[in-house]
């Protein structure tokens, strides 16, 4: 009976039957798709919201523009230097696995018909463009939208002006909004009582829409993908977590719900909000969180940076198309910038992919279409290897502040509460 109270149990079960309905019965498991929309819609309901509230009171919470300029800083050189890894990764995995060489598509065959949205789009990402669009035309728009970069430029812009107004004037409006926080997350908690049926109808609907017969053709890139996303979480963040003092291991256990939740719905953001509060629970900083975890959602995107450079060659592999050593380059300082912001954008995965491939010569635009019928599976993976990113990098950077000692942290993570002030758990 305390199995069938488990939260967990439900959420693994709904995961299982969804995956059992669609194979069973692919036409009724099709139908279960308006159970993960509706979720999914639910949950990021609320994402806007949570997002501005966590950065404003983060930011505010920091006491000075200088202690918030270094934190960006970290975080900034952190991402950097961690989203060059992921994407030399997917870069490496293409080249030494070689999952499109055996395809063998021909250019001249490809329907463009598909994809034409996403090219359309992606030839409005210019740099400029890009920087025109994070400034939004209304305070209204970011939240109607749900565009992450637009409410992140309203959130540190709100944030600062309070820094910049003085305690007297700050400190009621922090105050009131630090318990608007309190009451989102109380309406997040009721809608993630319904979690259980969110997941079983996105995973029946993905295996009964789709089924197996779409895999064997591509099953190789998928196959790629899932090892290079693997190697990446257990070398390169397994090897962050080490020289912050805490297992990687123990984390991915305590965020494990979420994980399925994630992986589920193949939305980070639909578990956004439980990252939040249990890393404010393992003893990091509110406004530590409160910067670093929003800030990740756009510039730290683990699991679209590999995607990007191992479907980009594998789709000049597939054409039979060799590139050089300017073009490949040309590829990853491309992606370095198309990969920033892509949770903020329609079609996220398509549209950035097909923002590379119009700027690097050699790799026509229209490839993607290649990859077009397979991408569900793959943004599953994506998701989760952003998400785990994103926690690591906030235990990592909050470790370097100091706030929060090695013993504490493994305490926290094996199950022993850590006793926090009682002003970060109002």
């Amino acid at each position: 009976m305390k199995l069938l109270r488990s939260f967990y149990f439900w959420i693994f079960a709904a995961f299982i039957g969804g995956c059992l309905l669609g194979w069973l019965n692919p036409v009724a498991g099709a139908s279960m798709e308006p159970l993960a929309t509706g979720f999914v819609k639910l949950i990021k309901l609320f994402v806007g919201p949570v997002v501005f509230l966590t950065v404003v009171t983060g930011i505010a919470q920091t006491g000075s523009l200088k202690k918030l300029g270094a934190l960006g800083l970290r975080a900034f050189i952190y991402f950097e230097v961690i989203s060059t890894l992921a994407l030399g990764m997917g870069w490496m995995a293409a080249h030494v696995l070689q999952p499109g060489a055996g395809v063998h598509a021909h250019l001249e065959l490809l329907d463009a018909g598909p994809v034409s949205q996403f090219i359309a789009s992606s030839e409005k990402l210019s740099t400029v463009d890009f920087l025109k669009h994070i400034i939004p035309a209304s305070i209204v728009e970011p939240f109607a939208s749900g565009d992450m970069l637009q409410i992140l430029f309203l959130a540190i812009l709100f944030g600062a002006s309070l820094l910049a107004v003085g305690e007297r004037v700050a400190r009621p409006l922090c105050d009131m909004l630090e318990r608007l926080t309190s009451a989102v997350f109380v309406m997040v908690r009721m809608v993630l009582m319904t979690a259980p049926l969110g997941i079983f109808g996105a995973m029946a609907f993905t295996v009964g829409q789709f089924g197996s017969a779409l895999l064997l053709p591509l099953a190789g890139l998928i196959g790629v993908f899932y090892l290079t996303a693997f190697v990446f979480v257990a070398g390169v963040l397994g090897t962050v977590a080490r020289c912050s003092g805490f297992s990687l291991g123990r984390f991915l256990r305590y965020i494990l719900p979420e994980l399925w939740l994630v992986l589920g719905t193949s939305s980070s953001e639909a578990a956004l909000p439980q990252l939040i509060q249990k890393l404010e629970a393992l003893g990091c900083e509110r406004e530590t969180v409160g910067v670093i975890v929003p800030m990740g959602y756009s510039f730290n995107l683990d699991g679209t940076n590999i995607y990007i450079t191992l479907a980009a060659l594998f789709i000049a592999q597939a054409l039979g198309i060799s590139l050089n050593a300017t073009q490949q380059i040309a590829l990853l300082a491309t992606a370095m910038l198309t990969s920033k912001g892509a949770a903020g954008v329609t079609g996220a995965g398509f549209v950035t992919l097909a923002a590379t491939l119009a700027v690097v010569p050699g790799i026509p635009a229209v490839g993607i279409v290649l990859v077009l019928g397979i991408d569900r599976f793959m943004s599953d993976v994506r998701a989760l290897v952003n998400y785990i990113g994103n926690g690591v990098a906030t235990l990592a950077i909050s470790r370097y502040q100091g706030e929060v000692s090695a013993h504490d942290l493994q305490c926290a993570l094996s199950g022993y509460a850590l006793e926090r002030p009682a002003a970060a758990t109002d």
